[in-house]
């Protein structure tokens, strides 16, 4: 297979590209050039934000391209300059009306998409109608709307702060949010890439929910204790009062991961994924990528106060709000 990868550098994109040139696949990754490109790949320098900015793949023909693109008008001007025969779009959970429901199937409500192709202030509307452009283009597709992925290359530290804490406590005890039955799930980087290629490889035409059972912060933190073989145990803080304390939910400078403060989104992280899994989509163990997590994160600089790249509490933050209860 010739397979286009916009992008390719980073995180899934780079992942996919691996397990594609694994699998014997010529493999084009196609990006500003920031980031180093993975071994085994061909890299074509193209900025995306120019009206012919793929012109250096004018010509070719591609088995299937895969895009991650957040923006409508880069996904417009792939669709119209690229030739395919298959598109493999991954969009977003995001792209849903609602998250007041367990595990939502692929027919549930959408978001309205948004009527500016270069609108980007609204992530999961701005998806919405990536979705849309692809579909409508004359090459089948395949929509995968993946959660939470996690994993190494997880730079938000979405996926591995708990391990990490967990790895390195402040005290006897590790902050959580909101309580251990709170729903979470996640997708491992590597198993998202591995099914990416595969409906490439297969043309698999159709949308699909791609995320990792259903769990709870519970089995999070217990797992997270496990990997980093931790003798701290979980100190479950109200939302109200880590609310009063700055703590944000989900990710940023001062916040505690995978959960939000919002009834109407609790179950956000979780998705139906009979469909996927029908077609070849399996998903390793949780305790597994939080092992890799773990791994990753121990490479990294210790997180610190103010880090608005990366989810989770420095130390002192955490020994703050314990001193403070």
């Amino acid at each position: 297979m010739d397979l286009l990868i916009l992008g390719g550098t980073a995180f899934l994109g780079r992942a996919t590209a691996v397990e594609a040139v694994r699998r014997g696949h010529h493999v084009t990754c196609a990006a500003r050039g920031s980031t180093e490109p993975p071994a085994g790949v061909d890299f074509v320098r193209v900025d995306r934000a120019r009206d012919q900015g793929l012109s250096a793949l004018g010509g070719r023909h591609f088995d299937a391209i895969v895009d991650v693109s957040r923006t409508p008008r880069h996904v417009e001007r792939a669709v119209r300059d690229l030739d395919t025969d298959h598109w493999v779009f991954v969009s977003t959970t995001n792209v849903y009306a609602h998250f007041d429901r367990l595990e939502q199937s692929e027919d549930a409500p959408l978001l309205e998409g948004v009527e500016d192709l270069d609108d980007t202030s609204h992530y999961g509307r701005a998806k919405v109608t990536c979705e849309r452009l692809v579909r409508d283009a004359s090459a089948t597709s395949t929509i995968i709307r993946p959660g939470l992925i996690g994993g190494p290359g997880d730079t938000t530290s979405r996926s591995g702060y708990y391990p990490w804490r967990f790895a390195h406590p402040t005290g006897a005890e590790v902050v959580m949010p909101a309580g251990p039955d709170f729903p979470a799930a996640l997708i491992d980087v590597d198993d998202l890439a591995s099914w990416t290629v595969t409906v490439a490889e297969r043309q698999l035409d159709g949308v699909f929910n791609a995320t990792g059972p259903t769990t709870n912060l519970g089995d999070v933190a217990r797992l997270s204790a496990e990997v980093a073989g931790s003798t701290a145990t979980a100190r479950w803080i109200a939302a109200s009062v880590l609310a009063e304390r700055g703590i944000e939910p989900w990710m940023g400078a001062v916040s505690l991961p995978l959960w939000i403060d919002d009834p109407s989104w609790r179950w956000f992280a979780t998705l139906n994924t009979m469909a996927a899994r029908a077609e070849g989509l399996t998903t390793r163990p949780l305790i597994e990528t939080l092992a890799r997590c773990l791994v990753y994160e121990e490479g990294r600089a210790e997180l610190s106060s103010g880090d608005a790249s990366r989810a989770g509490l420095a130390d002192a933050d955490e020994r703050a709000l314990l001193a403070a209860l």
